[in-house]
């Protein structure tokens, strides 16, 4: 698997800045990519299907809603209805909000479209993509993760 994860700086909804995926050196990490608001309950479904089967014992999960930039308050606003939305502070705490070029940052990742969420196992030391997929992860997904070697 070619590439290496770009780093990227955001707030997590409790507003404390992260760099993904720099921050996050304790396990291998699994990002899951969104670009759209509907892509809410695929992001859920996957983290759900992750955690059912103890990856999160494995894995750092987070979630990294993409947002084109824009106005300060623009992002203030969405970032306070999100905030408003998630009351589960692990939740808030896994959920990094970006404000980026989001097409350079698709480029950088060899993202053709942002009609689907995107899924990224990166290496906790060198942020070397060791996996990634497109949708859902499915139980074939499941078990290639599993398979991923601890470093």
């Amino acid at each position: 698997m070619a590439g290496v994860f770009p780093s990227i700086q955001g707030k997590n909804l409790n507003k404390v800045a992260k760099t993904v995926p720099d921050d996050f050196i304790t396990q291998h990490l699994i990002a899951i990519v969104a670009f759209q608001q509907w892509h809410q309950q695929n992001v859920d479904e996957t983290i759900e299907f992750l955690e059912k089967n103890a990856l999160d014992e494995r894995f750092e999960i987070i979630e990294i809603p993409v947002i084109q930039k824009t106005t300060r308050f623009r992002e203030f606003r969405l970032d306070a209805l999100m905030r408003a939305a998630i009351r589960d502070q692990r939740i808030r705490n896994r959920t990094i909000t970006v404000y980026l070029d989001k097409k350079a940052f698709m480029t950088s990742l060899d993202i053709e479209r942002d009609s689907s969420i995107h899924w990224f196992v990166i290496h906790r030391h060198t942020n070397t993509i060791l996996l990634r997929g497109e949708g859902v992860i499915t139980s074939n997904d499941l078990e290639r993760i599993a398979e991923t070697p601890e470093a």
